[in-house]
């Protein structure tokens, strides 16, 4: 939440809280696995402001007695007690292992794991460090929250390429960290975020490793139903709220009928080899949402009068 500007992150924010809504009646527990924040500062007496419908809607699942866990992010590791305290929520500073269904499971953020990396690690060292945290909480939060700010959407653009494509097993940090970890225990599921991708990948023993993506393009998250753990997305949900309104599946077969010719013609034409549509380029294939969701036309009726 916060990037790139208020207004796409606001719009973002509404959807995640319509799918925490869709899912909080069903889930037995839920894992937020960091970055939940673009940038997060607790100071004694205030935090940044914003974000208040997501923090409500994860409030009000907790308070129903659905875990809620949420790990520390590269991008929010300077999360401390308001969360937990306020929200109600299971906070995660490391890794953790559980046990569903007599299936393992290794779920963090993935920051810092594998080999490489050492520029990151030593960053993330220092901001880790109490005495930098108390510098920064002396920085006033219009100068503070303003220079996080301005770093991290420099970051975001240095790493925008490595961030949309796969760069390969022996390129993947925590395709080798998953390697290595199952050289000393099996694990079913390794569960990260961080990677802004969505990938399901097999690394051997029958174990896989699952990375949830992100929601700015890809709206993706992962389902243990008990059996099997499933990467889903939320785009199905965006064609139908944003582009049907009709009774049946007539008027969702035109649009998905529409979008396989528009993927079909740039995958002939050369111009892609693969095409994936997520929420940020829906609109290029289908044009502008027609409608908003929750947005459900008024039926108005005139009185019969009797004289």
């Amino acid at each position: 939440m916060g990037a790139p500007n208020y207004e796409e992150s606001r719009t973002r924010e509404d959807r995640i809280v319509r799918w925490l809504s869709s899912i909080q009646n069903t889930a037995k527990e839920i894992y937020l696995v960091g970055d939940l924040f673009d940038f997060w500062f607790e100071y004694k007496k205030a935090i940044p402001k914003g974000f208040v419908r997501l923090q409500g809607k994860i409030a009000e699942i907790c308070d129903s007695g659905t875990p809620v866990h949420v790990f520390i992010g590269n991008h929010d590791m300077w999360m401390f007690d308001y969360l937990p305290k306020e929200l109600g929520v299971i906070m995660h500073r490391e890794p953790i292992s559980k046990t569903f269904d007599s299936k393992t499971f290794f779920i963090g953020h993935g920051d810092g794991l594998g080999p490489g990396d050492h520029g990151y690690k030593f960053i993330k060292k220092v901001f880790a460090n109490p005495v930098c945290q108390w510098l920064f909480a002396r920085i006033h939060p219009n100068l503070g929250i303003g220079m996080a700010d301005y770093w991290s959407g420099r970051s975001r653009k240095a790493n925008r390429g490595e961030d949309e494509k796969y760069l390969g097993d022996d390129k993947e940090f925590l395709v080798q960290y998953c390697k290595e970890h199952l050289q000393e225990e099996h694990i079913d599921y390794f569960v990260f975020g961080h990677r802004h991708l969505p990938l399901n990948i097999d690394v051997g023993n029958q174990s896989k490793y699952i990375n949830l993506g992100e929601w700015i393009n890809y709206n993706t998250f992962a389902v243990w139903d008990g059996k099997e753990m499933k990467l889903e997305d939320d785009i199905i949900k965006q064609v139908i709220r944003g582009y049907t309104k009709e009774s049946g599946v007539r008027n969702l077969e035109r649009e998905i009928s529409k979008l396989a010719r528009k993927v079909v013609k740039k995958i002939v034409a050369g111009e892609e080899k693969e095409v994936n549509i997520n929420n940020k380029n829906l609109s290029d294939f289908l044009g502008i949402a027609k409608f908003k969701f929750d947005e459900f036309p008024i039926m108005k009726t005139k009185k019969n009068i009797s004289k």
